[in-house]
């Protein structure tokens, strides 16, 4: 349960979050099962027009590299516009798009609202952060963060067993379920936004944090690297491999594979709480760095196994690690970007670097995998989070010293 104080925002000591980080974090939760619901029925909806698996893949592609691409422009116009505004009209582009696809009668144009949604998605993405950021005191972010990640985890998690019941019924169903859902939180969350940040505000433009200054910093270095290494692995070779290596390595059916995603995810929750709270109170590096040495640790002899019930217990322990990395790597950005100021295309450049992640992933190790085998395919992703280990073990800490102001 989210603790808020609707007068705590950017106050030093204060114990409470801000009523706000209340609201985004319900509409996390709402938005991830939402996209829960049509992720797994997308590419059936696809196949309806037959066309083959390449082409139903690619449309769930189209997006990642939409929101890849339209990044920095969606940085920029937080950056310009402010926060509520990009959030609110982000969210109808998606909810548009996604009623769009209940209605579609060919495949180009499943492709095109899935592009014009990467935009939509990439809005609302970088402006809620962007407001996380602002409307929490330095050192609650870490929480903060944790919460936000929490919330789009059990959607997530939910949203795919409802969206299969939906379809049962119609596959188109779950697309307007979406689309509704995202209207709900236009409707109710926009409102509950529109309370000013906090006291400190009179009037003026907040401060803005530029890329090319940020990326100077060992610091938002070391983030962008996690950030890469943590979506090469989390969202790109592990959605990717784990089914496959389940039934070719294994032997066993599909439905394992799902049970061996369940279980990271299950990791994954457990520790992203206890990440935001040591994120806070000893620092950013302490969880990140031991986050990292256990999935990469965890990853890298995942393909090595013939055991599936060695394969699981792996799969709970990358969970782990991974549930220790997300909060404090977020807050660790957000203490880049400082209190109280907006950093689009800081945020725009870390949203990027997992999606480029994402995106690479599958492709090298699914090479390696033919090429070599599934073991190397997942030792060279822990190497990754081992490198990325590496880096934040030599990077400064970012969380603010206790002081009679926010920095």
């Amino acid at each position: 349960m989210v603790e808020h104080d609707g007068h705590a925002s950017g106050v030093p000591g204060a114990t409470r979050l801000p009523r706000e980080i209340a609201v985004l974090v319900g509409s996390a939760f709402a938005i991830a099962i939402g996209f829960g619901l049509v992720a797994p029925v997308l590419p059936a909806l696809a196949r309806s027009f037959d066309v083959g698996i390449t082409a139903a893949s690619a449309v769930i592609s189209v997006f990642a590299l939409s929101r890849l691409v339209f990044a920095p422009l969606s940085g920029s116009v937080v950056s310009r516009m402010g926060e509520l505004p990009v959030f609110v009209w982000g969210l109808a582009v998606v909810a548009l798009t996604t009623a769009g696809l209940a209605f579609a009668t060919a495949y180009w144009q499943l492709l095109a609202l899935r592009l014009v949604a990467g935009v939509g998605s990439t809005m609302f993405t970088i402006s809620a952060v962007s407001l996380l950021v602002r409307l929490a005191p330095p050192h609650l972010r870490g929480r903060a963060t944790s919460l936000w990640a929490t919330g789009f985890l059990l959607g997530n998690i939910g949203g795919p067993l409802l969206g299969g019941s939906l379809a049962a019924v119609d596959v188109r169903a779950p697309f307007l379920v979406y689309a509704g859902l995202l209207v709900l939180v236009i409707v109710v969350g926009g409102p509950m936004l529109r309370r000013p940040p906090g006291p400190a505000d009179d009037g003026r433009p907040p401060p803005r944090t530029r890329f090319r200054d940020a990326v100077r910093g060992r610091a938002y270095q070391a983030s962008l690297i996690g950030n890469f290494a943590n979506g090469w692995a989390v969202f790109g070779v592990r959605i990717a491999l784990v089914p496959l290596v389940v039934v070719e390595a294994l032997g066993r059916d599909d439905t394992f594979g799902g049970i061996a995603l369940s279980v990271f995810a299950v990791g994954n929750a457990a520790t992203l709480l206890l990440a935001g709270r040591l994120a806070d109170r000893s620092g950013r590096r302490p969880p990140l760095i031991t986050g990292l040495a256990v999935s990469g640790l965890a990853t890298g002899v995942l393909g090595y196994t013939d055991s599936p019930w060695l394969f699981l217990a792996l799969s709970l322990v990358a969970g782990l690690g991974s549930g220790l990395v997300n909060p404090p790597l977020n807050a660790a950005v957000a203490d880049v970007i400082g209190a109280r100021a907006t950093g689009g295309s800081v945020l725009a450049g870390f949203q990027m670097a997992a999606d480029l992640g994402a995106i690479t992933g599958p492709l090298v190790a699914g090479m390696l995998a033919e090429g070599l085998g599934y073991g190397p395919a997942f030792a060279v992703t822990g190497a990754l989070s081992l490198v990325a280990m590496v880096v934040w073990w030599r990077a400064p800490e970012t969380l603010p010293a206790p002081g009679p102001s926010p920095r």
